[in-house]
C-alpha cells in the first residue's frame, strides 16, 4: 500500500514530545524496539521475533482509511530524544469506546515518556470517546503506574493472549471515563 493520499489522524503536540502518524522512517525503529523480546513479551500483538515487513506492514495499516486502530508514533526528537520512542494507539471497540494501548522504547523506560504521551492522548481525546480502557500484563507494575497516573481506575482482573509468549497471561484492567 502506497502512503500517499490515506487519512492520517490528528497531531498532538506537547511539552517535549508529539504523537503524529507514524511514516515510512519510523519502520527501521519499530523494528529495532518492537523486535526486543522485552518490549514484545509487554503486548498481546507483537510477535516475537518479530518477522521481516511486519513493521512495513504495521506502518501501512495504520494509514488505511478503514483502519479501526489509530496509532501515533511517540516522537521525542523536539526534547533531544528519538524520533520513535515508542507508540500509543486507540482501538475502537463499540460505540465511544476505545482500547489504548502503548509500548516504549527501552531507552525511554523510566523517563515519563510513557506518562506523558498516555496523558496527552487522554487529554486530546482525538476519538471523542466516553471511555477508553486499558490492560496491562501483572508482571508489568510500571505500566500499571502509567495508567493510574493518567487518571484510570482499576475495574478487575482478567486475561489475555500475548503472542510473544504464546500464552495466556493474567491482566488489570483500566478504565477512564469522560463527562
Amino acid at each position: 500500500m502506497s502512503l500517499d493520499h490515506v487519512t492520517t489522524q490528528s497531531l498532538i503536540t506537547g511539552t517535549r514530545l508529539d504523537l503524529r502518524t507514524p511514516t515510512a522512517s519510523d519502520v527501521s525503529w519499530i523494528e529495532r524496539f518492537a523486535g526486543d523480546a522485552r518490549v514484545a513479551r509487554m503486548t498481546t500483538t507483537v510477535p516475537h521475533p518479530l518477522p521481516p515487513g511486519n513493521a512495513a506492514a504495521y506502518v501501512a495499516a495504520a494509514h488505511d482509511p478503514d483502519r479501526t486502530e489509530e496509532v501515533w508514533a511517540i516522537d521525542a526528537s523536539r526534547s533531544g530524544g528519538a524520533p520513535l520512542a515508542g507508540i500509543v494507539s486507540l482501538t475502537q471497540v463499540g460505540r465511544g469506546q476505545s482500547e489504548i494501548g502503548y509500548w516504549i522504547a527501552p531507552e525511554a523506560w523510566n523517563t515519563g515518556i510513557a506518562s506523558e504521551a498516555v496523558r496527552m492522548l487522554v487529554e486530546a481525546n482525538p476519538l471523542g470517546n466516553c471511555t477508553i480502557f486499558a490492560s496491562v500484563f501483572k508482571d508489568n507494575p510500571a505500566s500499571a503506574r502509567v495508567l493510574i497516573h493518567c487518571g484510570f481506575e482499576y475495574i478487575g482482573d482478567a486475561e489475555a493472549v500475548s503472542v510473544a509468549r504464546d500464552a495466556v497471561v493474567p491482566t488489570w484492567t483500566y478504565l477512564k471515563r469522560y463527562g
